[in-house]
């Protein structure tokens, strides 16, 4: 599809499965950069956007060649931000903060050649629901470990009893709008030569 190196700025093994059941091929390379939630209420979108063009930007110049992909996923509710939970304590109060709700799982996505020092980017968003658990549930769900790694703290693609797909993509949800990647990629057909 592409002349140039496609290079996965992500150590996600969800993002890299998607691209590669997709058909991709691609180096992996994942950015070094933080992603601290935000302090207060900010434009999830943007926040994710910046995250994902900081991902791209910080690759591209280690490397100085290829096509960067970078991605940030992030879910939304109530007006706040929800990242990666840092630990058990932390999974549980996102977990309890989404139980009942719908909420939105926002990509941002961001394709970066750093030898033109040009880059191209979309956000998606897909909404889920996240029913309420009880307290056992909880418990069990935190003893798993299944939150680590993971924006709200669950995985739609691990079947978790608790969240199901309202409207959007499930490769959204999972971390990689891949319809929004394809049609980057193919209403710019010069940036990949």
């Amino acid at each position: 599809m592409t002349s140039v190196q496609l290079v996965l700025a992500s150590a996600s093994p969800r993002r890299s499965q998607l691209l590669r059941d997709a058909g991709f091929q691609f180096e992996v390379d994942p950015s070094l950069i933080d992603e601290p939630e935000p302090l207060g209420p900010c434009d999830v979108g943007r926040y994710v956007s910046e995250l994902a063009f900081r991902k791209a930007w910080e690759v591209a110049y280690r490397r100085g060649s290829g096509l960067i992909l970078a991605a940030d996923t992030a879910c939304e509710v109530g007006g706040q931000i929800l990242n990666k939970p840092t630990d058990r304590d932390d999974a549980r109060r996102m977990i309890e903060l989404q139980e009942g709700r719908e909420i939105d799982v926002v990509t941002g996505l961001v394709l970066f050649r750093p030898d033109r020092g040009t880059w191209l980017g979309g956000v998606e968003t897909t909404t889920l629901l996240v029913r309420k658990l009880s307290d056992a549930e909880r418990t069990a769900y935190l003893d798993s470990g299944h939150w680590e790694g993971k924006a709200g703290g669950y995985g739609l693609q691990d079947k978790d009893p608790f969240v199901s797909l309202v409207r959007g993509s499930f490769d959204n949800a999972v971390g990689l709008p891949l319809k929004r990647l394809e049609s980057l990629l193919t209403s710019n057909p010069d940036f990949l030569v």
